[in-house]
């Protein structure tokens, strides 16, 4: 499985110390609501608002390196909006992933 990292953050940042401290701490605030919002909106079967949740975190999914978990974000997506729940394994299995990467920054 792939790892996130901090290359687009790196190159985004130009070397700019503290504006890269400042997308991680972004990253760091905003992942944990937008995980919480989706797991209680797919919970309670709002699917069209579970698939606007993976929408958000497809973004940040992608800022942290995870081309392939992108992707999987992707086709989550569009199978949540059909009430279909292709990759959510996958997916959440990303989640986890970047949660356990965000507690060691």
């Amino acid at each position: 499985m792939e790892q996130p990292n901090q290359t687009y953050i790196d190159n985004l940042s130009g070397g700019d110390a503290s504006f890269k401290q400042q997308l991680i701490d972004v990253i760091k605030k905003e992942f944990p609501e937008e995980q919480k919002e989706y797991f209680d909106n797919y919970n309670a079967q709002n699917f069209k608002l579970a698939a606007d949740n993976v929408h958000k975190l497809k973004h940040k999914i992608s800022i942290l390196g995870l081309e392939k978990g992108y992707e999987v974000a992707v086709n989550y997506e569009n199978s949540l909006l059909e009430s279909k729940f292709d990759y959510k394994n996958e997916f959440e299995s990303i989640l986890d992933t970047i949660t356990s990467y965000l507690e060691t920054l």
